[in-house]
């Protein structure tokens, strides 16, 4: 029996078509679902791609819309890692149950204990992947850097009418204060930040680059930021950006007690991830050197793996410095105590 000239390429089609299937069925993905608004973190994705094959769809929003948003999903989430950008946002996301356990080699080995959720027998929760540490600048006209080595100093009487800073209920903050109460206990961190509202040159408002600028141009003696902020301007070529970073001191605080506070941008895998092994692949590859040294070039952040050395000139020029070692998941329990701390304060 001949088959007619129409049949033939319609077999044809169907033989492709039966091996064709299998192959689109087995491509890999990863969903990520991201608070990092970082342009340099595409090379990471794109590199981690080249790698492995795996490609990366993406969702990129705050940590707050990430949070409502993978609550709201439940198990049709189709979230495989979450990343987000505070410990107490981390914390937070593990308490509400949106992550899972995860039994890595690779990780346990790349980042200290202190910088990941506390591991259990099913694994670890959340992994931090940089850090970057909350230092105190002053302005280098106005105050003396003897008067700012602490952040207890920041609640001292000889700092009246200079302190600034952002909300006190910003996580940055929170996570700093969850800290002090860890140090200093429920007492001694009230009167703390007693003494910083009654310290305020104004009230709280703006973000941490805000804080600096107001510094520089005298309206506050001393603020408290983020690291990575500070590296921005010290790295920026626009005039104004240069005499900001001409006019201010930074202090790494407490180095004579227990060291400056760090914060951590960390991840997860999601609790209803469907690519589960690509996820721990994606998490593996963040601690990698070459990813790690993209944090630190890239978005001026500290790498988490011990003996890296970022050639970052902004990191460089900060210097070393003693940060403390409490474990950042300790820090998520004080949150709630603090908040109501702040309330009795009067710290907006």
């Amino acid at each position: 029996m001949r088959l007619s000239k129409f049949v033939k390429p319609l077999l044809s089609l169907a033989v492709l078509s039966a091996f064709a299937a299998p192959a689109l069925a087995q491509e890999q993905v990863l969903n990520l679902y991201s608070a990092r608004h970082y342009q340099t973190d595409e090379a990471l994705y794109a590199n981690f791609t080249k790698a492995t094959g795996i490609k990366i769809n993406r969702v990129d929003t705050d940590d707050a819309g990430l949070l409502a948003r993978l609550k709201s999903e439940g198990a049709a989430s189709p979230a495989d890692v979450v990343l987000l950008v505070d410990a107490a946002r981390l914390w937070q996301a593990d308490e509400d149950g949106l992550f899972q356990p995860v039994k890595s080699t690779v990780l346990e080995q790349r980042i200290p204990a202190h910088l990941r959720a506390k591991p259990s027998d099913k694994g670890t929760e959340w992994f931090g992947l940089s850090t970057r540490a909350r230092v105190i600048v002053y302005n280098k006209q106005n105050v003396q850097k003897q008067d700012v080595q602490n952040y207890e100093d920041l609640g001292e009487a000889k700092n009246k009418g200079r302190v600034c800073t952002r909300s006190g209920s910003h996580p940055y903050n929170l996570s700093l204060f969850g800290s002090m109460y860890e140090h200093l206990g429920a007492a001694a961190t009230e009167t703390w930040l007693k003494g910083v509202v009654a310290n305020m040159a104004r009230a709280p408002k703006g973000g941490d680059t805000d804080q600096i600028k107001a510094v520089a141009s005298g309206e506050c003696g001393v603020a408290i930021t983020n690291t990575y902020y500070l590296a921005r301007l010290m790295r920026s070529d626009k005039p104004d950006d240069r005499a900001v970073v001409e006019k201010i001191g930074v202090v790494f605080p407490n180095q004579q007690s227990w060291g400056t506070h760090i914060n951590i941008a960390g991840g997860a895998v999601a609790k209803h991830a469907k690519n589960r092994d690509n996820a721990v692949k994606f998490l593996e590859y963040l601690s990698s050197d070459e990813a790690q040294g993209y944090f630190a070039n890239g978005n001026n952040e500290w790498p988490v793996v011990a003996g890296l050395r970022p050639a970052n000139p902004a990191l460089t020029a900060l210097g070393n410095f003693k940060s403390e070692t409490i474990p950042v998941a300790a820090i998520g329990p004080n949150l709630p105590k603090v908040q109501q701390l702040l309330d009795r304060v009067g710290y907006k």
